[in-house]
């Protein structure tokens, strides 16, 4: 346990510095966000009922997060290692069109993408937390994990969330992006006049 909290506490402290290597290129160049499902949008922990149930848990801060994207223009993907009805349907309440599963290969999945928007890797914001998300995360433009990743992810990212996966980390990158484009409190505005018509 203690272990665990050092681990976060070391996560922290390279988050500082880590920033610092998010420059204002990289965020104006992004153009889409893709994401890994376990261990980002959920803490990578699977639930199996007695009967087969599969369960995860996911944070409602990554739904907002996803909204704000949206009304940024920003489209968003999913692709994840496993195959699970859960994540199917948290990609749609998400509205996330494009969420890829049972990809152990991701480059795959990754190219697909990339055709499908006509971009470039520099154009692309990946959030990962396990060694077969290096692939992605070595070639995009802002390559980010989360806390309790994988050493090896840990030392390709530019950018590592205070939030642990599951809990609200998604969200963090989307903030970040929008805030270094100068963007953040237009999308907040119009993302609080959608809600309550002011």
């Amino acid at each position: 346990m203690f272990t665990h909290y050092l681990e976060i506490l070391l996560a922290h402290l390279l988050n500082s510095e880590m920033k610092n290597k998010v420059t204002q290129q990289a965020i104006k160049d992004i153009k889409i966000l893709i994401s890994d499902v376990d261990g980002v949008l959920t803490d990578g922990t699977i639930s199996l009922g007695s009967d087969g149930t599969e369960f995860k848990r996911f944070s409602v801060e990554d739904g907002a997060g996803a909204a704000y994207a949206r009304l940024a223009g920003i489209p968003i993907a999913l692709i994840s290692g496993r195959f699970s009805l859960c994540t199917s349907r948290r990609a749609a309440e998400m509205g996330i069109k494009h969420c890829y599963q049972g990809k152990l290969n991701k480059l795959d999945a990754y190219n697909e993408i990339l055709d499908i928007y006509k971009l470039k890797d520099k154009n692309v914001a990946y959030i990962g937390d396990g060694l077969i998300d290096i692939p992605i995360l070595s070639k995009v433009g802002l390559p980010c994990t989360v806390p309790n990743a994988h050493k090896k992810v840990l030392s390709v990212s530019d950018f590592i969330t205070t939030k642990e996966g599951g809990d609200g980390a998604f969200r963090e990158v989307v903030e970040m992006i929008l805030d270094g484009k100068g963007i953040y409190d237009k999308i907040y505005n119009e993302m609080s006049q959608q809600i309550y018509k002011a």
